[in-house]
């Protein structure tokens, strides 16, 4: 009877805590509403007299905010992408690897595993990256989301404003949704300020839209500073190959530690997002190169490291079950597991 409690009061715990994950989500939809209202309406059809610049107005924002909803809207319901179940342990690996009660035994067990797979990051330790939740050898850039309560790929933060974990899948979408959001906030702010001026200076009368003008004002410049502010880090990072995860800590190779180890130039590094084709950047489609597995590193001659002179295995490995790659032995990084 105790137990049954338990798992009601559990379940319930859990529901409440995923209505209440909305919340944020529900307060941006609510506010991006008023400003449509405010706008469109109080602005354009009530304040603004000229009919030429309230067409001007309404089709510019329009179309800003089409891109601005739907990239909103890709961000939150593009689910996450995990591990493919090459990653996850068999049910006798499995069952093997928790039987052993000798940790450099299973230490060594999930280093024979992880020869067959394209993995070439390591925890700080040097251990193989293995998720004891999800019961899979973590792919590279790959990291488990304690709120998704899975390995996410390429995984960069769980944003509580999409209600969605930002990775490989998602990334383009979020980025876009920053971009747009500033230019919303921009475009809104830019075009009501002489309408502001006026309502200042007594020369507009109606008082129910100098409320909403002035307000509106207000709400585009806050969300713009912090936005842009938001925007410019993951420009940065985007500029560098990282995530927000490998931008705190410092990832680890078989090589050893290594800032810079998916940095391939800034062109290539943009592309790592937004693909090769450059008509698909703006769109909010998936167009980011990969299966999110693996991702093109910097390489490093083995003459030059002699690290790497021992990782026959793993170079045989590399070329089985990656194809065509980099003449020269990769490194790959690894952040400290906070999740």
């Amino acid at each position: 009877m105790r137990r049954g409690w338990k798992m009601a009061l559990s379940w319930g715990l859990r529901c409440c805590r995923r209505v209440l994950s909305w919340v944020p989500v529900l307060v941006i939809v609510l506010v991006v509403l008023w400003s449509y209202y405010a706008y469109v309406f109080e602005l354009c059809l009530v304040t603004v007299l000229s009919p030429a610049e309230k067409v001007i107005y309404l089709i510019f924002y329009h179309a800003i905010f089409v891109f601005f909803t739907w990239t909103y809207w890709k961000s939150i319901f593009t689910l996450p992408q995990q591990p493919n179940q090459k990653f996850h342990l068999s049910y006798s690996d499995k069952e093997r690897y928790e039987n052993e009660e000798r940790p450099e035994v299973q230490k060594q067990m999930l280093i024979d595993m992880a020869k067959k797979l394209p993995v070439y990051t390591r925890t700080g330790s040097g251990a193989v990256r293995f998720c004891d939740r999800c019961h899979l050898i973590k792919p590279d850039r790959c990291h488990h989301c304690s709120v998704c309560a899975m390995c996410v790929l390429k995984m960069d933060h769980h944003c509580p404003w999409v209600n969605n974990c930002i990775g490989f899948s998602n990334y383009k979408f979020f980025l876009q949704f920053l971009a747009y959001s500033v230019l919303y906030c921009l475009y809104i702010a830019t075009t009501v300020f002489n309408y502001f001026i006026k309502y200042w200076r007594g020369e507009l009368p109606s008082v129910r839209s100098k409320f909403h003008v002035l307000f509106l004002l207000f709400v585009a410049c806050m969300f713009f500073v912090s936005l842009v502010i938001l925007f410019g880090y993951h420009c940065w990072l985007v500029s560098r190959n990282k995530t927000t995860l490998e931008a705190f800590c410092t990832p680890v190779f078989t090589s050893g530690p290594e800032k810079n180890g998916f940095n391939l130039g800034f062109i290539k590094n943009i592309q790592q997002v937004f693909g090769d084709n450059k008509k698909f950047w703006l769109i909010p489609i998936g167009s980011s190169p990969g299966d999110g597995h693996s991702f093109p590193m910097r390489s490093m001659n083995e003459s030059q490291n002699p690290l790497l002179a021992n990782e026959e295995p793993w170079e045989e490995n590399e070329d089985e079950n990656r194809g065509p790659s980099i003449s020269h032995e990769a490194y790959r990084i690894q952040c400290w597991e906070p999740f």
